[in-house]
């Protein structure tokens, strides 16, 4: 059996241990499709990517003859990429302004396709980071509702690297209390286990389950 298939296996056996109702996303940007096909054999069906051109190349052809797929668009979209995000990308990860929402919810007219979507909060502050402020999302949130059409399911958020990542999962099970959002995007290859004990419900592993990126 292929490594990464064995990885995937323990991981997922890992996490149902803690809850049986979290989405593994295997993240396979960088890697090509070969690499890839001995995960979708095995019978998985959720994969992130960060790129939008990239995840065009490798997965259009594969999405039309495998409808299980579903693809999250994890990496920081840019508004001139979003007519290229649908139908090929069936969930966005991060989004993070009005203007984002405003492109998207006009492309999914044009496309007739409509993707779940998580808020990003960048709930380290962190410069170098997207998402919005936690002090901000009530205000975002509401606005969202009441002037686009968006399918809203949960919140996202990518924590200090070096830091204790557990109170910044406590915090967003708490903001998503607050705005009753059921889904949870966080956890990576690192601090997984922590996060599904905070109430995520997806987590996105890249690095343990594909190996190391060349």
């Amino acid at each position: 059996m292929h490594n990464s298939v064995n990885s995937l296996i323990s991981i997922k056996k890992e996490i149902q241990e803690i809850n049986k109702n979290v989405t593994l996303i295997a993240v396979t940007k960088t890697f090509n499709i070969e690499k890839i096909q001995p995960i979708i054999d095995c019978g998985h069906n959720d994969f992130g990517e960060n790129k939008v051109q990239e995840a065009y190349d490798k997965w259009s052809n594969l999405k039309n003859t495998n409808k299980n797929i579903k693809l999250h668009l994890i990496g920081k979209l840019q508004s001139n990429k979003v007519k290229f995000c649908f139908p090929l990308f069936d969930y966005i990860h991060g989004l993070d302004s009005l203007k984002l929402a405003d492109k998207i919810a006009n492309e999914q007219v044009k496309k007739n396709f409509k993707p779940k979507i998580f808020i990003q909060i960048n709930i380290g502050n962190e410069e170098q980071k997207g998402g919005i402020k936690e002090i901000e999302l009530i205000n975002f949130y509401e606005k969202i509702k009441k002037d686009f059409d968006l399918n809203i399911i949960g919140l996202m958020c990518i924590p200090p690297f070096n830091d204790n990542t557990t109170p910044f999962f406590s915090k967003m099970k708490k903001l998503s209390e607050l705005i009753k959002l059921k889904e949870l995007s966080m956890g990576m290859s690192n601090d997984y286990i922590e996060a599904v004990k905070n109430s995520s419900t997806f987590v996105r592993i890249g690095s343990k389950i594909m190996g190391s990126r060349s």
